[in-house]
């Protein structure tokens, strides 16, 4: 399932709370994104339609939950970041934040305890 970036970031909101109404969806975007409500209830209505959110009625409201589960999500865009740029491999992406010093002592550190823990 895709996920557009601007769908992502209904979709943290409700990874965050959930149960909630689109009155508190677009409370909790709408200012930072600079998004109107028409906007956000566009992007409700596509991530509905996607079946990545539920809708339940609620009087004279619906409640909205993520149907899409956080981890499923990032595995997803990970894996397709992962084949769109470094043909499905993991090293190269990480040789790639090492030769732009992105990683940082602590980075180091823990991705060696991972190679050490997965050795095992």
């Amino acid at each position: 399932m895709k996920i557009s970036a601007a769908e992502s970031v209904v979709m943290e909101a409700l990874w965050r709370n959930s149960p909630l109404t689109s009155e508190a969806i677009m409370s909790e975007v709408c200012a930072p994104q600079d998004w109107t409500e028409g906007t956000v209830k566009v992007l409700i209505s596509r991530l509905v339609k996607k079946k990545a959110v539920a809708a339940k009625a609620d009087g004279r409201r619906y409640l909205y939950s993520p149907l899409l589960s956080r981890r499923d999500y990032v595995q997803g865009e990970s894996q397709g970041l992962l084949d769109r740029l470094f043909d499905g491999r993991l090293a190269p992406l990480v040789m790639h934040f090492s030769d732009g010093d992105k990683l940082s002592d602590e980075d180091v550190a823990a991705l060696k305890a991972l190679v050490e823990r997965i050795g095992k």
